[in-house]
């Protein structure tokens, strides 16, 4: 039973394949051969390398250079591509509804008048090229013309004459439309067609006698000026810039009266374009006098030629230019110029050392973890000790070394004078405090034999400015920068030490919270901790007590005042001893049993609103610094809570 159902159906596939190859296959050929009787035009549309249109004493040419389309008549302009390609796919798939011949005319008593196509409306003159070859003036092959009578009666169609003059083919309208197109719809309005991608270099020349040359140039990922001085340039507004110049549009054409002097023999700007093996150059003239009142939204107009690698355009036209970005293309050796001071990888910075007039430098080393993140390194202090000690080490706070990165890599030239010299004399340099700055920067990057550096210096005003390079080099670039970033430059050890005092390993936990008035003597609380951390059921301020309990858990200086401890700190501008002592009861159960052990804490009263002092002897953290805000506030609250008289009473109402 199988095996006749296989048969059955094998034999239905091969019938089927029959069928296909045998009618399926002639019915598509013949479809095709009558689709190509239909065509009017047959291989010379496959390469149409130039094109006139000549209707009465109106002639519009169009001309292929490699691959690209120009206007030549009336006069020579890149052409707009969806117009010419709406030309071409008009002229390719051209089909006619009907056709006879124009020998049967007679017969009739008909001629080609009757059709309007012995003094046609519209003459196509197509000139068809070898693909292979470079150019149509090394390879003219075919040269074909159609000539486009009168409307049919019913005025939905169109009489056209065959290249070889024996057929008139009746068309559909669409062919005329495209061809009608004026010569405003087939011409670009753009400008600069080279996008800021493939954009190598940027050149500006004022007029004279101020004349100026200002060219930069792109490599890789960065702009730098090459003229009129050699500087880093801000790579968002130069393309900013160059974005600007290619949304330029052609305001109109000036066929008649052009200007004694054209914009390209006499320009007040010239800017140019350089891209990959062409280049592309805006001659601006004098700026067009307004007929009216101008509008706050119309740009100013100036006239303008256009140059491309190949020649001159002889096109004259008027261009809107926006004022912003005149204005950037005027002062193209500021505006375009990089605010930023330093430019380095802060991810590849390896030391930063900080050098301070008559103090010891301070030199931040980055720690080599074995950690494949990078996003928060560990640093260390280094202090130069005793000729006898060597260095001295100390862990430095990551968050503080990243900000002072983040600052270096953000210091920004500022206005007024962002840029106050770009070649200072001896003289300017001793104003500007570089004889002794006031801060030296070096910072160590890797991969780079040269460390980047910075000088900061101040002048009599306390004005600081930035400066590159070591003192040896007196031609370098002097920036205005915010005098805020000396605060972050500060060589004292205990800026940048880690803020983490302290922190109880996991097996461990507090069992007792004391504080002592030490002025007095008194108790001002004295409780048991569980081993969760919290104090027992029912006493008073209990979350306060929980607070301090977790905040002496993981101890953290909010800033350092001393490196060392001391007996006595310096309170609102009197020195005064500590008020109060803070003990802490640590268990730690291990494998040598419970071992218990008391840490101790000094402390200011509240100095501020966000301000209180802390002190760790020598034989714990050895340092004085302000506690941070939760601490404060929970200290606070078990402090000064019970003299605190609550909210006022409600104000009576006086109503009668």
């Amino acid at each position: 039973m199988r095996t006749k159902v296989t048969l059955v159906l094998l034999f239905l596939n091969v019938a089927l394949f029959f069928f296909i190859f045998q009618f399926e296959r002639r019915w598509r050929t013949e479809e095709g051969w009558k689709e190509a009787r239909r065509r009017v035009l047959g291989a010379e549309a496959a390469d149409i390398r130039a094109l006139e249109i000549t209707g009465g004493t109106h002639v519009l040419a169009l001309e292929k250079r490699g691959d690209t389309w120009f206007v030549t008549s009336p006069l020579e302009w890149p052409a707009n591509p969806n117009a010419v390609n709406r030309i071409l796919t008009e002229l390719q798939f051209l089909e006619h509804e009907t056709s006879f011949n124009v020998a049967d005319l007679a017969k009739s008593g008909l001629t080609l008048a009757n059709y309007g196509l012995d003094q046609p409306r519209l003459t196509i003159t197509i000139t068809s090229g070898d693909p292979a070859s470079p150019s149509l003036a090394t390879n003219p092959t075919r040269v074909t013309r159609l000539r486009i009578g009168d409307l049919t009666k019913d005025g939905l169609r169109l009489y056209l004459l065959s290249p070889d003059g024996e057929r008139i083919h009746v068309v559909s309208q669409s062919l005329a439309r495209s061809l009608g197109l004026t010569v405003d719809d087939l011409r670009s309005d753009a400008l600069f067609t080279i996008p800021v991608f493939e954009a190598v270099s940027l050149n500006l020349q004022t007029a004279a006698p101020a004349s100026l040359r200002i060219r930069l140039h792109r490599a890789g990922s960065r702009w730098s000026f090459e003229t009129p001085i050699v500087a880093r340039a801000s790579k968002n507004a130069a393309e900013l810039a160059i974005n600007g110049l290619n949304a330029l549009r052609v305001d109109t054409f000036i066929t008649a009266n052009p200007p004694a002097t054209l914009p390209a023999d006499k320009p007040s700007l010239s800017i140019s374009l350089e891209g990959n093996n062409r280049r592309e150059t805006l001659f601006l003239g004098d700026q067009v006098a307004a007929a009216g009142p101008a509008k706050k939204s119309d740009a100013p107009a100036y006239y303008a030629q256009l140059k491309d690698s190949s020649a001159l355009r002889s096109a004259f036209f008027t261009v809107r230019i926006p004022a912003a970005l005149m204005d950037t293309l005027r002062t193209a050796q500021v505006s375009l110029r990089e605010k930023r001071v330093l430019d380095f990888d802060a991810a590849t910075v390896s030391a930063i050392t900080l050098i301070a007039p008559y103090q010891p430098d301070l030199t931040l080393q980055r720690l080599e973890t074995g950690a494949a993140s990078t996003d928060s390194p560990a640093w260390q202090i280094i202090r130069r000790g005793e000729a006898a000690a060597g260095p001295q080490t100390q862990p430095a706070d990551r968050a503080t070394v990243q900000r002072l990165l983040d600052q270096l890599a953000q210091l920004t030239a500022v206005d007024p004078d962002a840029f106050k010299s770009d070649a200072p004399t001896a003289a300017d340099l001793e104003a500007w405090g570089f004889n002794r700055p006031e801060r030296e920067v070096s910072l160590t990057v890797a991969g780079s034999p040269v460390p980047v550096s910075l000088q900061l210096g101040t002048d009599a005003k306390h004005n600081v400015y930035a400066r590159l390079g070591p003192t040896a080099n007196p031609g370098s670039s002097i920036y205005s920068v915010d005098a805020a970033i000396l605060r972050e430059l500060s060589v004292a050890p205990r800026a940048w030490r880690e803020r983490l005092l302290g922190e109880l390993p996991a097996g461990a936990h507090l069992t007792a919270l004391k504080l002592t008035d030490l002025s007095t003597g008194k108790v001002v609380f004295d409780t048991t901790l569980n081993e969760a951390g919290q104090p027992p059921a029912g006493v008073a301020n209990a979350p306060a007590l929980a607070t301090v309990a977790a905040q002496l858990r993981s101890l953290r200086a909010r800033e350092f005042i001393l490196d060392q401890f001391a007996d006595k700190v310096t309170v609102a501008g009197e020195e005064r001893p500590w008020h109060y002592r803070l003990e802490a009861t640590v268990t730690l159960v291990g494998g040598a049993g419970e071992q218990t052990r008391v840490t101790t804490l000094f402390l200011t009263g509240r100095v501020g609103g966000d301000l209180q002092l802390a002190g760790s002897p020598v034989k714990e953290y050895n340092a004085v610094f302000s506690i941070e805000q939760p601490l404060l506030d929970a200290l606070w609250t078990l402090t000064e809570g019970p003299r605190d008289p609550g909210p006022p009473p409600p104000a009576a109402d006086t109503k009668p």
